[in-house]
Order: C-alpha cells, then structure tokens, then sequence
C-alpha cells in the first residue's frame, strides 16, 4: 500500500510543484491578484509582485495566466531560468509568445515585428500582457532598456503592453539598473508569509483538495511548530507536512501528532520558537512545587521531633 492509499489521498497534498489546482487565496494572494488585475485590465504599464523564496509567487503567476481570458487578452507567461539571458533571447522569445513567424534576427526588424503584433492585438480588441517569473535574474542594463522601449509603445490613450514581473526583493535593485524604468513601476505588491491561521487554513485546503476523507489528519497540537518552524512560508509548510505525512504512513499511524512533526523538522534542521507555558501552566507547576516543599518540611520535623 502507498503513502497516498494509506492516507485515502487521490493525489499529493503538499507537492512543492506549483499546480494551479491547489491554488490558496490566502490574505496576501488575494490582495495581490486584485492589484494585478487592476493594473492589467487598465494596462498600466509595469506590474511588480516581489517575495522571499517560496511565498508563491510562481504559483500566483501560473494562476494569474489561467485567469486571462483568451477572448480579451493574448498573455504569455515566460520563466527565466538562469542570469546569462540577452536581450536578443528576450525579445525573439516574446515575439515567439504572440505568434510572430520568422522571427528576424536583426535587431531593429525584431522591434518593428513586436509593434506591429501589438498594434494587431490592440485592433483585434484585446489586450497585451507578458508575465516574467525569476525577473529578478534579468540583471542585464540592455535588458531593462529594451523593456522601458517595450513600454514606450503605445497608442495616447493607452499602452500597448503591460509586463508583470515576479521576483525576489533583489528585483527592486534590478529594475534600478535603468532609473527611468524603474519610475515606470505602476504598481508593486511584496507577498509576504502566511500568519498562523493561514497556515491552519492553507494545510486544510489542501488535504480536501488532495481527496482527504478525514480532515483531522494533522493532530491540532502540531499547527503551531508547523507555522514556527515554516515562518509561514508556503515552500516550508509543504515539505514538513509531506515529510510529516510519511513519517506516519512508515509508523502505519493514521493521524500525525507533534512528536512526527517535531522529528520532521528536526531532520530538517529547521529552527522553531518553543511555546511558552501558559499562566495555568505556570500555576500548576507552582503549585506542585509548593506542595513538594511542604511535604520536605513536614518530614523534617518529624525526624526532629
């Protein structure tokens, strides 16, 4: 029997994969897909979504590009994998996107391409838009000029294109590679981590999505290490939960309590903040140690008696 048998899940709970089909509106999600939708349906410009490694921004990037009608909006979602990208790759590739053939290799005739395209879209009642995730591995000055020239393509009552770029913090110390371009930011949002009823929820949501019969698998005592140990962080969350949950399928216990998730991230070697007692704790605890003193005393004058 599997791990996902064992369970009754009919797929992975926490894969760190970004499937869309376990999409969590958090908070912080939600806020930042309204702000972006906003700025893409106004075509502002230049859109900005930064957060540390593993807040969800690829998946908000991925769920963004699902959200785009076809019918009003020709969109491309491009993932930059390495800092060595040139300008040339940059923009055959978003000629490629929006469906120019024979790509041209020189330099100027690819721009005048671009234009048109876009000017064709503009005509054909849609609009334009290119996200760009892992932007923050475009340090290239060239580059940037060759966005804000992007930019530069409108029409006077609107642009022609908007670019959303998702990117760790250091994306704000990019874009300032050329100053012009970074004043032409219309609308920046930072995802930040999960607060602790979000983790509650984000862990919940996605058992049930996974097919989970029993919504309890996960003892309520292992909610706060979970969250202290992650920082909130979504990434985090799902490789302690996925650890968690084998740790118990080994064990053949069907609900994971806080000594497997304690030993998850131990192994992990992540750091967690131990919870304080509580006064009732506390008091308790005084009150036993009272009662031990006594106890000492009354013995002692016995033996002095």
């Amino acid at each position: 029997m599997s791990y996902l048998e064992f369970f009754g899940f009919k797929d992975e709970p926490f894969s760190t994969a970004p499937d869309t089909r376990f999409y969590f509106d958090s908070q912080e999600h939600s806020q930042a897909m309204l702000r972006l939708r906003h700025a893409i349906e106004r075509m502002r410009g230049l859109a900005v979504i930064v957060g540390d490694v593993g807040t969800g921004k690829t998946m908000l990037a991925r769920r963004l590009l699902d959200a785009l009608d076809e019918n009003e909006y020709e969109s491309a979602l491009l993932v930059v994998v390495h800092s060595q990208i040139s300008t040339d790759w940059f923009l055959k590739k978003i000629a490629m996107q929006f469906g120019i053939e024979n790509v041209p290799e020189d330099k100027i005739q690819l721009l005048s391409s671009i234009s048109q395209r876009l000017m064709e879209i503009y005509e054909l009642g849609k609009k334009a838009v290119v996200l760009v995730d892992e932007a923050q591995m475009l340090r290239n000055k060239e580059i940037m000029e060759e966005l804000r020239g992007l930019l530069n393509i409108e029409l006077p009552e609107r642009k022609l294109i908007t670019f959303v770029l998702f990117g760790l913090p250091e994306l704000d110390d990019v874009l300032q590679l050329d100053p012009p371009l970074a004043q032409r930011v219309a609308m920046r949002y930072e995802l930040r981590p999960f607060d602790k009823n979000s983790t509650v929820n984000y862990i919940q949501h996605r058992l049930k999505l996974a097919g989970a019969e029993n919504q309890e698998i996960f003892d309520t005592s292992v909610y706060d290490l979970i969250h202290s140990a992650s920082k909130g962080i979504p990434r985090t969350i799902n490789t302690i939960c996925d650890n968690a949950l084998f740790e118990a399928y080994l064990l053949k216990r069907k609900r994971v309590d806080y000594d497997i998730v304690k030993g998850v991230v131990s192994d992990l070697r992540l750091q967690w903040k131990q919870e304080e007692k509580t006064s009732q704790q506390r008091l308790a605890v005084n009150e036993v140690d009272i009662a031990e003193v006594e106890d000492i005393v009354e013995r002692i004058e016995e033996i002095d008696e």
